[in-house]
């Protein structure tokens, strides 16, 4: 355990540590940059699943917008899911 998460001294200030990482996705005639952002938990909402992924911008715009996220028991698994995510909907914005 890092010592970083000492820092807590309350379960519900839910502090995290924060990972970011940037992938390019075709959308049609350009690549589109998104940046993941993963969040790792000192005591995550489901104890099972400290890291949770969340996309900056939404995909599946016009039909039905979806914001690409992921769950995962490391780092890898929550980037993998919201990487996943990203690739599942097409990117209709600007």
């Amino acid at each position: 355990m890092s010592d970083w998460t000492f820092a807590q001294r309350d379960a519900s200030e839910q502090l995290a540590r924060m990972h970011y990482f940037s992938m390019k996705h075709n959308a049609g005639d350009r690549d589109v940059e998104f940046t993941i952002k993963v969040y790792e938990y000192v005591t995550p909402p489901d104890p099972a699943m400290p890291f949770f992924a969340e996309a900056d911008k939404q995909t599946n715009q016009k039909t039905m917008p979806y914001t690409p996220t992921g769950w995962g028991r490391t780092l890898l698994e929550a980037l993998s899911r919201c990487r996943d995510a990203v690739v599942r909907f097409p990117y209709q914005g600007d």
